[in-house]
């Protein structure tokens, strides 16, 4: 055991350690040396101090020296010393230090005398990464942060103490953290006072472990004498100070001493040496200090001991070395100590020092210490070290001071209703809606009818009236009205029915319930408070993404800390540990070091005690004459520091030119890449780099290819390179914001077996990763040294690039703008030319811009400021963006009219990289609304990646809009958190999340984390029921969801779908899972508003969810857009939001059913049936006004959705992602598939149809099998969408351009956009858009492939499930089930008579006769023949062991639908229900016949028995009725007729005819003019879409013309018969614009 004395009284027994000293053996330690401390105590104080004992030489060892490092040792001293009498409180730091160091410690010579005064009570220290604490006489531990005087050394500690603390009655002790948020498990103590400096607090980056609390191991005495020690500027020193809690809570910087001067802040020295320096002579003293002056560069101290050896010997120096008996002190030294490091550099170079640290000016700090943001960037941490990261955080603490707590506008605290703006003079002015408010007041709910246009401050005070005599004693504006079900309020300044919520009302004709509350019981738990604002910016508290250097520094004095021995294999071995948490990073000069290490332990121990000061090489110290060891150690521990080195800033002092006049080439060395994949070193044989210099995503010269190399192996397999790079291109050139590419390729190694897809013979090289870095800092500053992550599909690996130092700094400083032309000094452009630039100005993209369309816009920029939204088509067709041309381009910019929001999106993507350019974009951007930003913002967060650096406009953008409005700031807190997983910009995206959990307020911070929580609990159930069996998922689900309680047990919580939906509990009884593939949760909540309706939600794990959340963004804004042109297609947009890696939250849409569970119910061949879908409307509206009401519902819906899934090229369509709600409206679910990537059937497209519009939904739209004019209504709606969404192409682009780096695989790039751009044909004129839709119905309509897709997918689906559920129907035309016991039992059941219906076709219905117990009078029911098929089908399925009576055949030759036909099926009926009512009780006493005899909508009828509906009488003989639709428009001396619809025809014979379209212009002697169109078959009201053409005319010559048209029936087998016509007087027509008007037909003579 060797003897270690601290002269301090206590001793230690330590075994020698092979290697480094870990946790457990430095707890162990502690505790026998804080046992023996107990056991040893002694009752007085020494008198007089005495000097150190002599420490004896040590003993040799029989242990072999070789590969051993050896420092000396010190000699253990044993003391006993007692405390119960002295008095710690009154004891001056000088006693203590003397205490501290006297060898006599505790000799029985009487107490001490006590001081007269004391020298102060602040006692505070601080050091990186610690904070010190100080005893307040109620015996709480109160934190402080204080600076460190400049001449003080302050080593991270070496190891882990244990708490000294009991559990009581002395209380934890607070902590402060490292700034990534490492807190090292040791407790802060107290240390001398110094000068103050304002911080920034960095919280940890982990939630706090559970503190365990040892059994007390000294009394309160000793405890108290320990602090008093401990908070000594000596102890500190030592690094005895630097320990905190884990588990304590972080706290921000408090000062002790009233208004503290400010002072300078010098450089902090820390030695990794001087560990542990007890002696006072041999320290700086504080500042102040008699006698003291900082040594100068260079001064050469003199050491009375080993400099480099066993700390312990600067106090208890060596019998042979320090005099006589080691009793003369050593020589006082009056400068820097000699091994003193020097400050490390910062990320881009600068030398670490507190003038670097942000501070608040001494005013501002007397004035407003409570308001004062404190802003520590600890710089002295080498994860602080980022100029541009300080930088950042001074604007986010800015930001914060404009949204103050107090605005109740920007912090109201709760959510606000969303408002969709809607076209002025649109068909809701006039309408009136009936409102329901629930008043506090009012036992009742106030119910009245209002218009949708009224303001909602009218409504206020309409409810206000009702409990409030004279509403001039009220103000109006303190109420508002919040949405029952939900926590959100309606919007006061806006209408009524602007609101979604409104919205969504009226679309389900759901009543809109209300609440009045006044601002002050409103619930405001999300509102920022003022503890909020004073708070520090703790941007690093909530960063997940990398392990701290903090951190390292810290284990790595842990590992190289000098013990007594160290094997040089268990040095190698910690360093290698270090290199490995650094991402497996070995540099050049660590694997040098290691070397010298290894050679240094054979080489002979020679010491010196002269250590030259002040002498550097870059930042270095160099250790002259120091022993090969202690040298080469020194060597090793700066190789390790500096792995962390990312380049060099300017030095103060250094020269400084503009790169506009640098001529020097660009060039650096690709060094090496660290930490491959094992994987891959037999994988490929060779390796090599393609570097690329580019700026808006092109190439600003040809790319470079490095030589190929293999891989190498020191510590970790590396790739090293070692290569200069010259690119012959002068830096002047360069743009601001270009960015070294570079990309990894692997040569693959043929020979290999394991290779990844081996088989496929691979023969070219294969892209490993890629890189992009930017070439200039954010100051404007070119940069030295770029390390950046390669990313590839396994991980992200590290890459060094160096470049050469330069002899000044370069800093690129931007041409000043030229003068912009006055537009109105313009000279006209030719016809010819301005028709041309007009042309390409309104394109919608820049989609097949050729070069001379780019050459002419640029040329003629000026003349397209007429043309507003040009601007990023005119801007990307700039020739150059370097040095010289940038004064032409921001001056166009600077002078350009102001874009709208929408058309500004386009300047954030990745082809304007300029940072003006992006800024002046933001700008524009900022006029938009919060509800039209929310609409965007996915796309807003992902344009983040084509910033060159952390500090922009559009991140402090999106900040402030998510400090004004709680909404924004939740989705953009799930958006960032699903972005942090981004391979290549996650760091940046963490850091953005941090900021934003910073600016947030602890309110909405702790509700965010609540939904993260039940996140996490969701999908771990999630994964555990997809993983269970069948039979077992069940129970699975059931024991978690008893589980999950407990987390809704103690709070309620919002969900991820919208801040408005609060849940309070489970409602287990309702929760299932679907039986799908990804096995999805149907989760059932209850609300927490006692007012709302159950939260019906999907949770789904294993597929990724962004694809839908883009496919349901899209489909919202192009809704929005038809809003807003006055166009409501009743879409159903629910909410989806992914919130992790491949699991996602989805909304259910209520009173929903797929179609193929709908078309089930007519077996397995439904989906090739006509009338299911109508029947299973009609079941849930039976009153013809509610069944009127659906169809029209299912018209609207369906052309919404034909137009947005062609447009978006949703695929793989089948009847199980298709839904319908009871009320008619239709929508699609599951986009896994789009662009136009269909699902394949071997190598075959499912996907044949360019939208799904099957023969059943034809049905409902046509109101039965003939085409109507509703059918011509759905065609109207389709065109009229598209061509909406047309006028919209650049926006829909935009959008989907800027995702293209999002991660979607099937939204990659410009060959995806391709797809959407030919889709919406933007350079068509509409009428030819409207052609080209039409055909794109009647192709989808024709197609046989989706219904034989459907009947596919019901054979894959297909399983034996018997009924329905109790919830669910179990007729198809019976919405609910009824019983025995409900109805009263049948006595009698008989077939009466049969009717011949039209609904609209021509079918027959049987009266049933039934009579019940108990009842007088027969009940008379209407069934059809397939109803009492299917009630004959159930039965089958429900009683499969029962003999049930046969039913009539359904196979008929011939005609169905004839009378003779339905006599005799009355007959077989009648004989059925008679044999059936004849069965066993449980058949006839079923659910299943009950329901079935149960009257519905259509029996109560009764008139039905004595009228029927008439057949369609045939008109009278020449008898011409309908009407035409017709377009007649004219441009290019061509006039256009587009035959649109014709409406009612009638024929001679009563048929339904063939009708077709013919026209002339008259006069035509010769009929020339003859134009026709195709013949539509067997319809009254023919849908053409067609467009007749007439070219080479004037207006002048059509003036002269008449257009006559006719319609004919074409038949086969005799002449065409004429169905009218109508003659039209092209004199009348505008032809300056197009005319569309109905016609009606009439005989006109036929010519």
């Amino acid at each position: 055991m060797a003897q270690i004395s601290s002269g301090n009284g206590f001793k230690l027994d330590v075994t020698q350690p092979m290697g480094v000293v870990g946790k457990e053996e430095a707890l162990r330690m502690e505790a026998e040396a804080l046992a023996k401390l107990q056991k040893e105590k002694r009752h007085t104080l020494p008198a007089t101090p005495t000097t150190a004992a002599p420490r004896p030489t040590p003993s040799s060892s029989s242990r072999p020296e070789k590969d051993l490092i050896v420092f000396p040792d010190a000699k253990k001293q044993a003391e006993k010393d007692k405390f119960q009498d002295i008095d710690v409180d009154k004891l001056t730091n000088e006693e203590l230090e003397k205490l501290l160091l006297d060898d006599s410690f505790g000799a029985n010579s009487g107490k001490a005398s006590r001081p007269s005064s004391l020298l102060g009570f602040n006692l505070s220290a601080s050091y990186p990464g610690g904070q010190a604490t100080s005893p307040f006489p109620n015996g709480q531990w109160t934190p402080s942060i204080l600076s460190t005087p400049s001449g003080s050394g302050v080593s991270t500690p070496t190891h882990h103490q244990a708490p000294m603390f009991p559990s009581a009655p002395f209380p934890k002790p607070q902590t402060c953290s490292f700034q990534n948020g490492f807190s090292p498990a040791m407790p802060p103590y107290m240390g001398l006072p110094g000068p103050q400096t304002s911080f920034m607090a960095f919280t940890p980056i982990q939630q706090p472990g559970a503190m365990v609390f040892h059994q007390p191991t000294v009394t309160p005495e000793m405890a108290k004498l320990f602090h008093k020690i401990h908070s000594t500027s000596e102890y500190l020193k030592n690094g005895r100070s630097a320990s905190t809690d884990l588990d304590a809570a972080p706290t921000c910087a408090v000062s002790l001493a009233p208004n503290p001067p400010p002072s300078a802040v010098e450089p902090l020295a820390v030695s990794r040496f001087e560990w542990l320096d007890l002696d006072p002579l041999n320290r700086c003293k504080a500042e102040g200090d008699e006698g003291t002056s900082p040594a100068p560069s260079g001064t050469v101290t003199v050491v009375g001991g080993p400099a480099g050896g066993d700390p312990w010997d600067a106090v208890l120096l060596d019998e042979t070395e320090g005099g006589a008996g080691g009793s003369s002190p050593p020589t006082e030294v009056k400068g820097h100590l000699a091994s003193r490091s020097q400050p490390r550099q910062l990320s881009v170079g600068a030398g670490v020092t507190r003038s670097h640290s942000l501070t608040i000016p001494e005013s501002a700090s007397q004035h407003k210490p409570n308001n004062q943001v404190l802003l520590y960037t600890a710089l002295e941490e080498k994860e602080a070290q980022n100029l541009e990261v300080v930088a950042f955080c001074e604007d986010v603490a800015t930001l914060r001071s404009k949204f103050t707590h107090d605005d109740l506008h920007t912090n109201p605290g709760y959510v606000l209703s969303a408002v969709i703006p809607q076209r002025d003079g649109g068909g809701d002015n006039g309408c009136s809606v009936k409102v329901s408010i629930e008043i506090s007041e009012s036992q009742e709910p106030v119910t009245f009818t209002c218009d949708v246009s009224s303001p909602v401050e009218l409504l206020i005070m309409q409810a206000l009236c009702w409990v409030h005599d004279d509403l001039n004693q009220v103000d109006i504006g303190s109420y508002v009205l919040k949405v029952c079900g939900q926590e959100e309020v309606l919007q006061n300044k806006h209408s009524l029915g602007s609101h979604e919520y409104v919205q969504s009302c009226r679309k389900w004709e759901a009543e809109i319930k209300l609440q009045l509350l006044s601002q002050s019981t409103m619930r405001r738990d999300l509102a920022r408070s003022a503890e909020d604002d004073s708070s520090p910016v703790d941007l690093e508290r909530h960063l997940t993404q990398e392990l701290s250097f903090c951190f390292l520094s810290h284990h790595l004095h842990h590992c190289l800390e000098p013990n007594k021995y160290k094997t040089v294999d268990g040095v190698v071995q910690m360093v290698k540990n270090l290199c490995c948490a650094l991402d497996e990073v070995e540099t050049q000069a660590i694997t040098e070091a290691v070397k010298k290490v290894k050679r240094s332990v054979n080489l002979p121990r020679t010491r010196s005690h002269v250590i030259v000061e002040g002498s550097t090489t870059r930042g270095k110290k160099v250790f002259s004459h120091l022993s090969p060891v202690e040298e080469s150690m020194c060597f090793l521990t700066d190789a390790v520091y500096d792995l962390h080195a990312e380049g060099e800033s300017p030095v103060e002092g250094r020269s400084c030119k503009e790169a506009s006049g640098t001529t020097d080439h660009l060039q650096f060395t690709l060094f090496a890449m660290h930490g491959i994949p094992a994987s891959w070193v037999s994988s490929y044989e060779k390796y090599y780099l393609m570097c690329a210099l580019t700026h808006n995503g092109r190439n600003l010269f040809k790319p470079i290819q490095s030589k190929k190399v293999g891989t190498y192996k020191s510590f970790f397999y590396h790739i090293k390179w070692d290569e200069l790079i010259n690119f012959p291109m002068a830096v002047a050139l360069l743009p601001l914001e270009s960015m070294l590419t570079l990309s990894l390729f692997g040569v693959l190694n043929q020979n290999a077996s394991g290779s990844p897809d081996s088989n496929k013979q691979r023969k070219g090289p294969e892209l490993l990763g890629k890189v992009s870095l930017p070439l200039f800092d954010f100051r404007r500053y070119c940069t030295d040294i770029l390390c950046g992550c390669l990313n590839h599909s396994m991980t992200s690996d590290p890459l060094q690039v160096d470049f050469p130092s330069p002899a000044v700094d370069v800093l690129y400083v931007g041409p000043q703008e030229r003068p912009s032309p006055d537009p109105n000094t313009l000279e006209e452009l030719d016809p010819d030319l301005r028709r041309q630039v007009d042309r390409l100005c309104s394109r919608a993209s820049t989609f097949g811009l050729t070069r001379a369309d780019r050459q002419l816009l640029w040329d003629q920029r000026h003349h397209c400021r007429a043309h507003t939204h040009s601007l990023p088509k005119v801007l990307a067709s700039a020739p150059s963006w370097d040095w010289g041309s940038m004064a032409e381009i921001h001056s166009l910019l600077h002078h350009w009219p102001s874009l709208q929001p929408v058309c500004a999106l386009e300047l954030l993507h990745s082809k304007f990289a300029d940072t003006e350019v992006r800024s002046v974009a933001v700008g524009w951007i900022e006029s938009s609304s919060d509800d039209e930003l929310a609409d965007y913002l996915p796309q807003l967060v992902q344009a983040l990646k084509f910033e060159c650096h952390l500090k922009n406009a559009l991140v402090m953008f999106l900040l402030s809009r998510a400090q004004g409005n709680v909404s924004i700031a939740h989705y953009l807190y799930w958006l960032l958190r699903d972005a942090v997983l981004d391979p290549a910009f996650g760091r940046r995206y963490d850091q953005v999340l941090g900021s934003l959990l910073c600016l947030c307020g602890a309110g909405l911070r702790d509700e965010l984390d609540k939904q993260t929580r039940l996140v996490t609990l969701l999908g771990e159930l999630a994964e555990k029921v997809r993983q269970a069996g069948g039979s077992t998922r069940q129970v699975v689900l059931q024991e978690g969801l008893e589980r999950m309680q407990s987390f809704f047990q103690k709070n309620s919580c919002r969900l991820p779908l919208s801040p408005s939906l609060e849940a309070k509990q489970l409602n287990i009884k309702s929760c299932s899972f679907f039986n799908s593939n990804a096995v999805p949760l149907k989760l059932a909540l209850v609300n927490s508003d006692p007012l709302g309706e159950e939260i019906n939600v999907m949770f789904k794990v294993g597929e990724d969810l962004r694809q839908d959340m883009l496919a349901l963004q899209m489909i919202r804004v192009m809704d929005r857009i038809w809003l807003q042109e006055g166009l409501d297609l009743r879409i159903v947009n629910f909410k989806c939001i992914s919130t992790g890696k491949d699991n996602g939250m989805v909304e259910l849409v209520p009173s929903s059913d797929t179609l193929r569970k709908i078309q089930a119910e007519y077996g397995v061949t439904g989906s090739f049936k006509d009338k299911p879908l109508a029947e299973w409307l009609r079941k849930y509206n039976p009153a013809e006004d509610e069944y009127d009401k659906a169809s029209e519902n299912f018209i609207y819906s369906c052309a919404g959705c034909c137009v947005a899934t062609y447009v978006l090229g949703i695929c793989d369509r089948h009847n199980d992602n298709i839904m319908l709600r009871s009320t008619g409206h239709m929508f699609h679910i599951d986009f896994g598939k789009f662009l136009g990537h269909a699902q394949m059937f071997g190598s075959f497209k499912r996907d044949r149809a360019p939208f799904v519009l099957t023969s059943d939904m034809a049905y409902v739209i046509n109101g039965g099998e003939r085409p109507t004019s509703r059918f011509q209504l759905f065609v109207d709606l389709c065109s009229q969408a598209y061509n909406l969404i047309r006028k919209h192409s650049g926006l829909i682009l935009n959008l989907l351009s800027l995702m293209t780096l999002s991660g979607l695989p099937e939204l990659t790039g410009n060959q995806d956009l391709k797809y959407v751009y030919d889709a919406l044909q933007p350079q068509t004129t509409d009428a030819e858009a409207t052609i080209f839709f039409t055909r794109l119905i009647e192709s989808s309509l024709g197609s046989v492939a989706t219904k034989f897709n459907f009947f596919i997918h019901n054979l894959a689906q297909l399983r034996f499930s018997g009924l329905p559920s109790n919830d669910e129907p179990i007729l198809s035309f019976s919405p609910k089930t009824y019983t025995l016991k409900q109805e009263g039992r049948i006595r009698d059941a008989s077939i009466f008579s049969f009717q011949k219906r039209y609904n609209p076709d021509k079918h027959y219905t049987y009266v049933v006769r039934l009579l019940r117990e108990g009842q007088s009078e027969a009940q008379f029911l209407f069934r059809t023949f397939d109803e009492f098929q299917e009630l004959h089908n159930k039965l089958c399925i429900l009683f499969p062991l029962w003999k049930l009576p046969g039913f009539p055949n359904r196979m008929v030759l011939g005609r169905t639908h004839i009378k003779d036909v339905a006599a005799k099926r009355k007959i077989e009926l009648n004989g059925y229900v008679q044999n059936l009512l004849r069965s066993s009780t449980e058949v006839t006493q079923c659910d299943l016949i009950y329901t079935f005899f149960h009257p519905i909508a259509r029996d109560d009828k009764t008139e039905g028995l004595e009228t029927t509906a008439r057949a369609p009488g045939k008109p009278d003989s020449g008898r011409v009725e309908g009407e035409v639709k017709l377009s007649v428009s004219y441009r290019n001396s061509t006039l256009f007729i587009m035959v649109m619809h014709i409406r009612d025809l009638v024929s001679t014979e009563g048929t339904d005819p063939n009708p077709y379209v013919k026209t002339y212009l008259l006069p035509d002697p010769h009929k020339t003019s003859k134009r026709k169109t195709k013949t539509s078959r067997k319809t009254r009201n023919p849908t053409f879409n067609e467009m007749l053409v007439y070219s080479g005319y004037s207006k002048e010559t059509l003036g002269l013309r008449e257009l006559q048209l006719s319609v004919l029936s074409a038949e086969s087998l005799r002449e065409n018969c004429y169905l009218g016509g109508v003659t039209l007087t092209l004199k009348d027509f505008d032809l300056s614009k197009e005319t569309i008007k109905w016609y009606k037909l009439t005989a006109v003579p036929y010519f």
